[in-house]
């Protein structure tokens, strides 16, 4: 009698609803950072891939170094063997593995049509067509399908409709349509995968645990879900709501804090090495390992390697040249500079845990760690030293 073949990365589940990622037979924890090496003076349009200066290369050493097991890139490229050189390039020489992720068409232009099966069609082809390419790769961890996505459902980026929608009068009601054509579709699609690739999992990217009551009854076949999450110094009840809602590990493929101080008119990094350091406290705490917590917890890729001088102002080549310092919207979880005026704490620019110089070295920006590069690498090193409640900074 045969035995079928063990996959190369898949999802243990223990009793009492807890979960650990297996990647080639033992447990691995989800140490990452989100990826995106925009330089000074770039938009989110620089095809960074194709950089002469491989910045990748630094930065994989830089990561390396610090711990960094995982990155996350929330899309591919249209060039899959560039994509192939990033990732053989970051596993081969760092042993870093990468989560690919697909945006599912969310930043179309005027909007994404989810309830139209000509745009969910070509949607499908491009994923497939990824996971078709990238499937062998050795350094793939798993697909990430969305990021926040599910807020078009409620009408708070890129609404989409239909004609059976609009013919809704309720409100409510056409969330839950929207909500129940939108999370059908991407569970279509995981189906799909598995199908080709039964070697790697698949994740539902969410904002927040927003509409995942829904998920729970039309994408059963998602094997974790991916949140991005931004709660500050704690997830508070996070992990148990989870599972009463959607059953499923939970890896944090996007969270963080800024390192500038809108009040004070600051760079701060103590700031944010503490909001840091104590959402991975949490995220430890609720590993499988650890019997005190609920036992869901992957890990995650924090918001994220390097600042990105681009995003306050998208569409003004002249201000990416400037690393600017007004926030962009409001958090008052992250409460140090809650008192800024205008209320708008959150500087998108100032995430990076490692900062940008406009220096040139070595033909890309100058890396400069902060505070929270050094502070992670040393709880990771030995999470048990680190304290387990905080008080003030």
């Amino acid at each position: 009698m045969g035995f079928a073949p063990k996959k190369k990365v898949f999802i243990k589940k223990l009793p009492q609803s807890r979960y650990q990622l297996i990647v080639n037979g033992k447990p691995y924890i989800i140490k990452g950072v989100c990826y995106s090496p925009i330089p000074v003076g770039q938009s989110h349009e620089y095809d960074w891939w194709s950089d002469p200066a491989k910045p990748w290369l630094a930065d994989g050493k830089l990561m390396r170094e610090m711990g960094v097991n995982t990155i996350r890139l929330y899309q591919s490229h249209e060039d899959i063997n560039e994509v192939k050189t990033v990732i053989r390039d970051l596993y081969d020489k760092y042993g870093i593995r990468t989560i690919l992720g697909d945006w599912l068409g969310f930043w179309e232009y005027p909007c994404p049509f989810y309830g139209d099966q000509a745009f969910q069609d070509k949607v499908k082809k491009n994923v497939l067509d990824m996971v078709e390419a990238l499937k062998g790769e050795p350094g793939v961890l798993f697909w990430v399908l969305g990021n926040e996505n599910n807020y078009s459902c409620l009408g708070r980026v890129n609404p989409w409709s239909n004609d059976e929608i609009d013919k809704e009068p309720d409100p409510q009601k056409q969330i839950a349509l929207k909500a129940k054509i939108y999370y059908s579709f991407v569970n279509d699609i995981a189906k799909e995968i598995h199908k080709i690739d039964p070697d790697h999992p698949v994740a539902l990217g969410n904002g927040e645990l927003v509409g995942l009551e829904f998920a729970n009854k039309f994408a059963p076949d998602m094997d974790l879900v991916a949140c991005i999450i931004y709660r500050g110094k704690t997830f508070g009840n996070l992990f148990r709501s989870l599972k009463m809602t959607y059953d499923r590990p939970i890896y944090f493929a996007e969270f963080g804090a800024d390192a500038y101080d809108g009040f004070t008119k600051k760079e701060d990094q103590n700031m944010q090495a503490f909001f840091l350091g104590s959402q991975w406290r949490q995220i430890y705490d609720n590993l499988a390992g650890n019997k005190d917590g609920e036992g869901n917890c992957l890990g995650g890729t924090l918001f994220e390697w390097t600042d990105e001088w681009w995003k306050r102002n998208p569409t003004d080549a002249e201000a990416w040249k400037a690393h600017d310092t007004e926030g962009g919207w409001t958090n008052g979880n992250y409460y140090y500079d809650i008192r800024v005026e205008g209320g708008k704490n959150m500087n998108e620019e100032w995430f990076g845990i490692v900062a940008l110089s406009d220096q040139i070295e070595n033909g890309m920006n100058k890396r400069i760690p902060r505070k929270a590069y050094y502070v992670i690498k040393e709880f990771w090193k030995n999470p048990d030293l680190a304290p387990k409640k905080k008080g003030k900074r």
